[in-house]
């Protein structure tokens, strides 16, 4: 029993301290991506005019209705400022003990994501709904009743260590629909598969009421895990391309072994 459990949490330990540095290298580089205020105004408000021609510019709308319902707003920071904090490493640590053999492909696709919304926030800067005129930032109106501040979901009085200027892609967005993915992937349970549906929508909804999103950040970020996904499993099949099908490796094993049994004069 010892020997088999002790290699299972050591790499339970390395796939932890992993994870972590990961997220540690991910929330100092999305800090280095901090762009100029005016710039990052600018795109928010092209992106805007964009929506308009598109009919999706509904976020002033989805916010003044969010505010008019303060228990609502209350609930929606929370979801907002704490549930991709802990569904998403909770999804993880699923399938590393239910799914083993669907692990790398799930954890590679996150981190590729995750890189991937980096490169986003470098090269094009987005000030979010909040920080325009005629929005009500969400989560500073209800500070009072949770742990955010009024910069963004960091925790009050760590606004400095967050890039505000973050919002394109939605990796909110993002990370919720991996974590979709992740569950029609690995069960056929209705009520999980529910449940994740309604996780994602509700966190569409969420960002975009809270205005810390715009509708196309929204689509950004399921793009951005769609292509985590496709690449992830591009490389796994390229992997295992160069091997012969194990049939075939089955059926020249029995073809030698025959050949080695006939008789010698044969």
């Amino acid at each position: 029993m010892a020997n088999t459990t002790v290699p299972r949490a050591h790499r339970a330990g390395r796939e932890l301290l992993l994870l972590a540095l990961l997220y540690v290298g991910y929330s100092a580089a999305r800090l280095l991506a901090h762009a100029d205020v005016g710039a990052a105004t600018a795109n928010a408000r092209q992106l805007l005019h964009l929506e308009a021609a598109m009919h999706l510019d509904v976020e002033h709308w989805a916010n003044s209705t969010l505010t008019s319902v303060p228990a609502l707003a209350l609930l929606s920071s929370y979801w907002y400022s704490a549930l991709h904090y802990v569904v998403t490493p909770a999804v993880l640590i699923w399938v590393y003990r239910a799914h083993v053999p669907q692990y790398r492909r799930v954890r590679n696709s996150l981190v590729v994501a995750s890189a991937v919304g980096l490169v986003g926030f470098t090269l094009l800067p987005m000030a979010p709904p909040r920080m325009l005129p005629g929005y009500v930032d969400t989560l500073a109106a209800t500070a009072t009743h949770g742990w955010w501040g009024s910069d963004a979901s960091a925790p009050r009085g760590l606004g400095g260590l967050t890039n505000e200027l973050a919002a394109m892609p939605s990796l909110h967005v993002g990370w919720a629909l991996w974590c979709t993915w992740v569950v029609f992937l690995c069960t056929r349970t209705t009520w999980l598969r529910v449940v994740a549906v309604a996780y994602s929508a509700g966190t569409v909804l969420v960002v975009v009421a809270t205005a810390n999103h715009y509708v196309l950040d929204a689509v950004a970020g399921a793009a951005v895990i769609a292509l985590a996904i496709a690449v992830v499993g591009r490389r796994s099949e390229s992997a295992y391309a160069v091997l012969p099908p194990l049939g075939a490796l089955a059926d020249a094993g029995r073809l030698r072994a025959a050949r080695e049994l006939e008789p010698a004069g044969r």
